[in-house]
């Protein structure tokens, strides 16, 4: 009987204290863990020099007219590229402005057999050029789309070879144009960047004259090229 009445009493006393213990708990502040802070991204900075390396394909279209009025046909002479570009840019706001100059060597070489004198082949090889040029461009902060336009040169080789003789005589010539073309360049890490372009040269048209030939031939050329390029540009990446 005396286990009994300690054990309700204890019962009691544990009711009793129930609700004041809650108050207690309810009183109490919640912790909770504050989500992480987030990390803008870097602003990159197209400012500065640069100088880098390019290689691609490209196509050079040349047409003869024989004494500048008679065709003679056309080829296309393609082969592969590589080179060199240096250059400045200016960033400013979301637009980037630059100047860029540019020397490659090149191996595009293509022939037809003469219209006029199906006794003959006719062939052209283009073994280098160079572009100096200024760029406009609109940077989505690591993306610079961008666009170019000014002067092109190309040095080239001139083949005409007697079908019936195998005779071969050879001129050469440097021809001076103008280019246009755009591209796209991702920054890779603060100093280095990659993109690809696309380049289009009107050059003017030469006059050919071959050693012991009778007359001279009119050449009219245009070239189009594709180009991978890496770029280190000097000074920081990343905007102040």
């Amino acid at each position: 009987m005396k286990n009994f009445l300690i054990l309700t009493a204890s019962i009691g006393a544990l009711s009793a204290a129930a609700p004041a213990f809650g108050t207690d708990l309810a009183g109490q502040p919640v912790q909770v863990k504050a989500p992480p802070l987030r990390v803008a991204a870097p602003i990159i900075d197209w400012s500065g020099y640069y100088i880098g390396v390019n290689g691609g394909w490209g196509t050079s279209r040349n047409c003869w007219d024989f004494n500048g009025v008679t065709p003679e046909g056309c080829h296309n002479s393609t082969g592969g590229t590589v080179g060199g570009q240096i250059g400045y840019r200016w960033h400013i706001f979301n637009m980037v402005y630059g100047i860029e100059g540019q020397g490659n060597w090149a191996d595009f070489s293509g022939s037809n057999v003469s219209a006029a004198f199906p006794a003959n082949t006719i062939g052209t090889k283009t073994d280098a050029f160079g572009l100096l040029t200024g760029h406009i461009g609109y940077t989505f902060n690591a993306v610079l789309l961008y666009a170019k336009g000014g002067a092109a040169v190309t040095s080239n080789t001139y083949h005409l070879n007697s079908v019936a003789t195998g005779t071969e005589i050879v001129d050469n010539d440097v021809r001076w144009g103008g280019a246009l073309g755009a591209g796209a360049e991702v920054s890779l890490a603060p100093s280095w960047s990659a993109g690809v372009e696309y380049t289009h040269l009107f050059m003017q048209r030469s006059n050919v004259s071959f050693p012991a030939a009778v007359a001279a031939d009119r050449v009219h050329q245009d070239v189009d090229l594709i180009t991978a390029r890496l770029n280190y540009k000097f000074g920081p990446g990343l905007a102040k």
